[in-house]
């Protein structure tokens, strides 16, 4: 089973996520974090079920439409390792890079 490494610019995202929510007066914000543990916790057991994106990368698509997310991740078979290197909404054009 492959072990699950998240990037440090991971936690960018979520702080942003968690700013919007408290902005707009979300009141689901734990469940929805909930969805997206989940969708990552599959990839341990089945680390090709994204789509393939470039550079050998993968995107996995968690819940849908105004819920909707995009992991962006790689899988090294080699080492039986999955990075997971972002996450955007799936309304967002692109993957926010840290500073």
């Amino acid at each position: 089973m492959p072990r699950i490494e998240l990037a440090a610019e991971v936690s960018d995202y979520f702080d942003r996520f968690f700013d919007h929510q408290a902005m707009h007066g979300v009141e689901d914000t734990p469940e929805r974090i909930a969805e997206i543990i989940e969708a990552i916790q599959i990839l341990a057991h089945s680390p090709l079920i994204g789509h393939k994106a470039k550079g050998g990368k993968r995107e996995l698509v968690i819940g849908q439409e105004s819920r909707g997310y995009v992991a962006l991740y790689r899988y090294v078979s080699d080492i039986d390792a999955v990075f997971f290197l972002a996450i955007r909404a799936q309304r967002e054009s692109g993957y926010k890079r840290s500073r």
